[in-house]
């Protein structure tokens, strides 16, 4: 079998990428047959330059198969649209498939360790090591079809006792050979995806993933693809359900260029959507009347409504939150020595959210938080009075956009933290408690457009250290705790 494009299918690591090679996509495709009647519809959520899914689909029969894509980079993307039938340029987190829609996954998914976001958050689930291999199997188990065949194309080290477990759960007819080019230590694997509790043999489980470890800490060599397939092949069923999803949930502003300029506007039937004849039209905003505040009150949105001896109104939400009061003790033994217990007790805190609802005043629909914590907070009737611009704080450079990290926006919503106090010392080039060197390296980093770092001591709980970092690139700003870096 001779590939189409056998120059793209040269096997090289760019940005990640490694293509399957030749000899190993030409062995591969050996043992793989087609469905004798229906349609197939295969997969490659990884698919590079779309080579390995187009060469499947000829094997099985142009003519029967539906070829789905989704890559990464968008010049590779845009090569598998001409060879592919459907194509998305996406990262695969970020799109949404129907479920066990695929007679067939190839899955060749990038190398290499799974690094968390600054929050913690990563879509892997498991407790073995963690790495991009094993969250793309994750994230595409699903889509395939039970009876649906699996190629899986990844390096032997990467089969940790975890992936070992997976495959033989979820897959039967399992077998693992070498790949003809040693050079990225791969193994294709098949298998027959099936439900976990049609395995039964757990004899036979229980050696194949015995072998299956062996191979993946290097104790044991796979057996190198065969020449010919003697076997009975991998058979791609037909699929039996309507793809429902197959598209990105957000878009890049090239994307959303391109789709502009293909729909000729963002509405380009102005009547569908502004034209409706016989439509309601909404009321304007007004001020809410008694029948409104009785309703959010019965509804559980408000506490209450209370008018001040000056006349202003105020529409209540109270809550009670936990909080932690440290306090340390010392004691002395007979010895002399001293020893340090801290104590942590609960203290539960009452929080009232009022909503400033005064007919005609200057704050109508502020909120303003009454609570008891240690934080002063401004009467309810003391007008609280907007600093002058002469007494803000002059900013010295472009922050970008300001981000919270969860923990800090949990803080902030309790009334605990306030966050704005910190950015106006930050943008104002005020680091914080920071040595000598690393303020010269922000003042530095003004003129050099680096990286620019604050801490502040803040007590809040646990907390003793506010972080603020803005990026080289000035696009965002964000206020973390230590803990979540």
């Amino acid at each position: 079998m001779a590939l189409m494009f056998p120059r793209l299918a040269r096997n090289f690591a760019r940005n990640g990428y490694y293509p399957t090679d030749e000899t190993t996509l030409e062995l591969t495709l050996q043992a793989l047959a087609p469905s004798p009647t229906g349609k197939m519809r295969i997969f490659d959520p990884c698919a590079g330059e779309g080579v390995a899914l187009a060469e499947t689909a000829h094997v099985l029969g142009r003519d029967r198969v539906e070829t789905y894509a989704v890559e990464y980079d968008q010049e590779r993307a845009n090569h598998c649209k001409t060879l592919l039938d459907c194509v998305l340029h996406s990262d695969l987190m970020d799109t949404m498939i129907s479920r066990q829609a695929f007679g067939l996954l190839w899955l060749n998914p990038p190398y290499g360790d799974l690094v968390a976001d600054h929050a913690g958050a990563s879509q892997y689930q498991g407790n073995g090591r963690r790495r991009l291999e094993k969250m793309f199997y994750q994230r595409t188990l699903p889509l395939l079809q039970y009876g649906g065949v699996l190629v899986l194309i990844v390096p032997h080290y990467v089969l940790d006792d975890e992936l070992c477990s997976w495959l033989c759960n979820h897959f039967t007819e399992l077998r693992i050979y070498n790949a003809a080019d040693p050079t990225f230590k791969q193994v294709v694997i098949f298998g027959i995806r099936i439900r976990r509790q049609d395995l039964a043999r757990p004899q036979e489980v229980k050696y194949v993933r015995a072998r299956l470890q062996a191979i993946g800490a290097g104790t044991l060599s796979a057996e190198a693809l065969p020449t010919s397939w003697t076997w009975e092949p991998y058979r791609v069923i037909p699929s039996s359900t309507d793809l429902e999803h197959f598209y990105r949930i957000s878009l890049e502003p090239e994307q959303l260029s391109e789709e502009v300029k293909r729909l000729r506007g963002m509405w380009p039937d102005f009547t569908l959507h502004f034209g409706q004849s016989g439509a309601q039209p909404r009321p304007p905003v007004r001020e809410l009347s008694r029948w409104h505040l009785a309703l959010a009150l019965a509804a559980g949105a408000i506490s209450g409504v209370v008018t001040s001896k000056t006349g202003r109104v105020l529409a209540l939400k109270g809550d009670t939150y936990k909080d932690k009061v440290r306090k340390t003790e010392f004691t002395e033994d007979q010895d002399g020595n001293v020893s340090e217990v801290r104590i942590l007790t609960d203290r539960f805190v009452p929080i009232i959210r009022a909503w400033d609802m005064t007919p005609d005043s200057t704050n109508l629909g502020k909120v303003i938080t009454i609570s008891s914590s240690a934080d002063p907070q401004p009467e309810p009737d003391k007008p609280v009075s907007a600093p002058t611009p002469n007494n803000q704080p002059k900013v010295i450079f472009d922050p970008g956009r300001v981000l919270l990290t969860q923990s800090v926006q949990h803080l902030m919503e309790r009334g605990y933290l306030d966050p704005t106090l910190y950015l106006r010392r930050h943008f104002s080039g005020d680091w914080g408690e920071l040595h000598d060197e690393d303020r010269n390296s922000n003042q530095r980093a003004l003129t050099t457009r680096e990286r620019l770092f604050s801490s502040y001591n803040v007590d809040v709980g646990d907390e003793t250290r506010l972080w603020i970092i803005t990026e080289a690139d000035r696009s965002t700003t964000t206020v973390l705790l230590p803990s979540d870096y």
